[in-house]
């Protein structure tokens, strides 16, 4: 869906909207681009991001290794995609669901680990059962005696199962998908830009994915394939707002010669400081009505989605464009002359 949703996006943006704006220029001919009534960033912003980088980078260094230790020392919340076990929803017959009935009728039954929570509307309940040792048929002995000690009272909408071999060939696969999206983003940018910049995107990105872990394991919510699904997507955010920042970049590098890097950094961030605060405020948005009314299916998805937005946004400012004075991109000064036109030439896009 996702990957039909970009396709649908370039092709609408290449055809209809090329063609929307075709039509106003040929029939308004402006001599400049109107500004909307209201801006998130004013015209001719000139935040001194470069002077903080030491205090970002120390920050996300301290956050990433409590993320790192978090997850090697603190159970994730796995999902029976990866942990296997058995998920089961039902629905009560009268009335709202009682979790606490439920969950004490289960415990008696002496089936292992059982998770019982709210699933949507109150009547709705989502049960899970941890993945049994006793044999192949063990699960579905679980889930007949799960039926028989509920199913006067409720009805079963669904009953999923994923073994163990399953589990862990999905978790397998899951790890090999995030690697390659990994190397075919430092393929793709080292083949666009510069290997500083293809370096740069790789570390902010794999910043993201571990700051967005973090969040899973402080959080506690579940992680399964659509947790997953949502740091893949979380990867294609960040690269995409690393790389309007870097297209800028080098843009100013042709264009400022001699400028110094920080100087030069801190102006096409703030030239693309408009665009990447308006993408990141819709997306965040459309996410947050997802969070509130999307029920608990895709709760996690959401959730990890309106975090990674956030700090994609903070990575490509604060990780990325930084990382290339420390890469030395440009060692060398600036002309005074060529410094005071720079500073005069920075236009909020």
């Amino acid at each position: 869906t996702y990957a039909i949703g970009i396709l649908t996006t370039v092709f609408t943006a290449f055809t209809f909207t090329r063609m929307l704006v075709a039509i106003w220029l040929r029939r308004a001919r402006p001599k400049e681009l109107p500004r909307a009534p209201v801006t998130f960033i004013p015209p001719g912003t000139k935040i001194p991001f470069m002077g903080i980088r030491r205090w970002t980078f120390a920050l996300s260094s301290v956050l990433s290794i409590l993320s790192v230790v978090g997850f090697l020392t603190i159970d994730i919340n796995y999902g029976i995609d990866f942990k296997g076990g058995s998920m089961i929803e039902v629905q009560s017959k009268q009335g709202d669901a009682d979790l606490g009935d439920i969950r004490s009728r289960l415990s008696e039954l002496n089936i292992g680990e059982i998770q019982v929570q709210q699933f949507g509307a109150p009547n709705d309940v989502l049960i899970r059962v941890g993945t049994q040792d006793a044999g192949e048929n063990a699960e579905q002995t679980v889930i007949d005696k799960v039926r028989g000690e509920l199913q006067d009272q409720y009805d079963f909408r669904r009953v999923e199962v994923v073994g163990p071999t399953v589990s862990g060939e999905l978790a397998k696969q899951g790890t090999i998908a995030m690697l390659i999206a990994l190397v075919g983003i430092l393929l793709y940018v080292w083949f666009r830009f510069e290997w500083q910049f293809a370096v740069g995107a790789i570390v902010a990105t794999v910043h993201d994915v571990v700051m967005t872990i973090g969040f899973f394991v402080i959080s506690g919510l579940e992680f399964n394939q659509s947790s997953l699904a949502a740091i893949l997507t979380i990867i294609g955010y960040s690269l995409n707002d690393t790389i309007v920042v870097y297209d800028r970049v080098r843009e100013d590098l042709r264009k400022y010669k001699k400028m110094p890097l920080p100087q030069l950094l801190n102006n096409a961030i703030n030239e693309t400081l408009s665009r990447t605060t308006l993408t990141s405020v819709t997306t965040s948005l459309a996410l947050l009505a997802l969070v509130l009314f999307g029920g608990e299916v895709i709760r996690s998805f959401t959730l990890a989605m309106l975090f990674g937005v956030v700090f994609g946004t903070y990575s490509s400012i604060f990780i990325a464009a930084p990382l290339l004075i420390l890469f030395k991109l440009r060692p060398q000064s600036a002309t005074a002359e060529e410094t005071k036109t720079a500073n005069g030439k920075a236009v909020t896009t």
